[in-house]
């Protein structure tokens, strides 16, 4: 007996489910990250500056009583920082393990997409904690959309550093 047509509805169904990501901007390349793991979206507040902290920490704000770390996405994926402007967002997620707040240039839409469409990521891409936090890539439009899962970005040693 075979379990080929039970291995075909299952991939089938696979390819077949809908996931929405939340894309968002970053030096001029489009992102996403699942939906579900944003809690919300703010723009910037005044953020509170925390010393001896890693370069890619913006520093803290408060969150309606929650103290929340924000760090700088572009200072951490290497890219040339910029000043903020009226589109600059904070993405709030919980990532590793408790809320934290990720600078980005600008929050376009949320879009639905089947996790069939998601081809894995490119080999080239894997070798550092911020490349590591790819987990494919889309064909979204004219461009590509990359995904991430921003929890695979933080090393033990930078979670430490995040959870003052």
């Amino acid at each position: 007996m075979s379990n080929l047509p039970t291995i075909r509805s299952e991939i089938n169904k696979i390819s077949t489910d809908i996931i929405q990501l939340v894309s968002f901007e970053l030096d001029h390349e489009e992102y996403g990250v699942d939906v579900l793991s944003v809690r919300e979206i703010i723009r910037l507040p005044e953020i509170t500056k925390m010393p001896n902290t890693p370069s890619y920490i913006d520093g803290i704000i408060n969150l309606r009583g929650t103290v929340v770390p924000i760090i700088s996405l572009r200072r951490r994926f290497g890219l040339m920082d910029t000043d903020s402007s009226r589109s600059s967002r904070i993405l709030v997620m919980e990532a590793g393990g408790s809320l934290t707040g990720f600078v980005v240039d600008a929050v376009a839409e949320v879009i639905r997409i089947s996790s069939g469409e998601i081809q894995p990521p490119p080999a080239i891409t894997h070798g550092n904690a911020a490349q590591d936090c790819i987990t494919g890539v889309v064909n979204h439009g004219e461009h590509l959309l990359i995904v991430l899962d921003l929890n695979l970005l933080f090393s033990d040693q930078d979670l430490s550093a995040i959870n003052f």
